[in-house]
């Protein structure tokens, strides 16, 4: 197939991870970088061989580029990309698809409007730890799914993240930060999502940074850090989830567990692209590790660009669709309404159940 030209805006840290990926896939050609820092750009120019560093405004511009990774800090998901597609480049973006639903469904719509395609963080859901379950919810193996619970528990990044301040201010917590990587697995596996409930609560208002380099100063907490979650989904399942900076002692829960009719499944980390996938059948009194059917089992951040890529040349629907990712973005902040409000929130944006990947891409 004809290479699609990919333009990236932003070089921060989570660009490493895509240039990495994005310079060997074949059907992808990485033409220009842009950052507002011009040096960065150039040393990671430098480093992977690209021809090109251009302000962000003459990227838009250049008509040699099809698509725009957008790895910008999220309050800028959405200029970027709106100013992407009003150019004719389809996008793919970082997580989340914007900071509020307003501005995904302005994306959504001048997408729809231009004829172009938006992508969506995060891909960890097309790799090969979470299609080795999606394969084995399809083939029957654990028969209907009936629930699901989540958890992603920690002690906060105050401890390790040198700036953990913003992780803490409105529009993020361990729901917005983490929360993506949870709910684009359980709609990869369960379908769409329906409506939600929950209780958010800020456990500490004020946090002392222990890394370095801000080590002692105090964080004004402004957004919940502790999220208990019900989802209920369009297939009659349900699912729990809990997102929490909050947990100082640990946690021995699994990240996910999935329970069916005919057995419960142990689905790996969403934050990562492996397994271990585990299964226990019933009448069994063990779990068994499940040999993973799916490639792209290694750190393969791009994935779902290059998909997506390949969607453009092959007129198919891609998996990490813009669509499924303002989904994601109403249940999260459908969560935190309907805690405020003490009742149930009825999700007004729903996709469709991505297709499974084929074993190899």
């Amino acid at each position: 197939m004809q290479k699609v030209k990919v333009g990236i805006i932003g070089c921060g840290n989570i660009s490493e991870a895509y240039l990495k990926n994005c310079v060997h896939y074949e059907q992808l050609e990485v033409v220009a970088l842009a950052d507002l820092n011009a040096e960065l750009a150039q040393s990671k120019a430098a480093a992977y061989g690209i021809g090109k560093v251009l302000t962000t405004e003459q990227l838009l511009a250049d008509p040699e580029i099809e698509v725009v990774l957008n790895l910008t800090i999220p309050q800028a998901h959405a200029s970027i990309s709106l100013a992407a597609l009003e150019a004719g480049k389809h996008v793919y973006s970082e997580k989340p698809l914007a900071v509020t639903v307003e501005d995904g469904q302005r994306i959504i719509a001048k997408a729809k409007e231009r004829n172009l395609r938006v992508g969506v963080a995060p891909d960890t859901v097309l790799g090969g730890g979470i299609q080795t379950c999606r394969k084995l919810i399809d083939d029957g193996i654990i028969g209907k799914p009936i629930a699901a619970t989540g958890f992603m528990l920690s002690g906060g990044p105050e401890s390790w993240h040198p700036n953990p301040g913003f992780l803490y201010a409105t529009g993020a917590g361990p729901m917005f930060d983490m929360g993506p990587y949870y709910l684009s697995a359980f709609i990869t596996l369960l379908g769409p999502i329906e409506r939600v409930t929950g209780s958010a609560v800020i456990s500490y208002p004020q946090r002392m940074i222990t890394s370095q380099p801000r080590h002692g100063e105090m964080i004004e907490v402004e957004t919940p850090t502790h999220i208990n979650s019900v989802l209920d989904f369009a297939s009659g399942a349900t699912a729990t989830l809990i997102t929490s900076f909050d947990i100082k002692g640990g946690s021995s829960l699994p990240n996910i567990e999935l329970y069916g009719s005919e057995g419960t499944l142990i689905v790996p980390d969403p934050n990562t692209f492996a397994g271990p996938v585990k299964l226990r059948r019933a009448g069994s009194d063990q779990f068994e590790e499940i040999a993973l059917t799916h490639s792209h089992t290694e750190q393969s951040r791009g994935i779902g660009l290059l998909d997506m890529a390949i969607a453009i040349r092959e007129n198919r629907p891609h998996r990490a669709s813009g669509e499924l990712a303002l989904q994601v973005l109403e249940v999260m902040h459908g969560v935190h309404i309907a805690s405020a409000g003490e009742r149930h929130y009825q999700v007004q944006h729903s996709c469709t159940r991505p297709e499974a990947m084929p074993e190899k891409l």
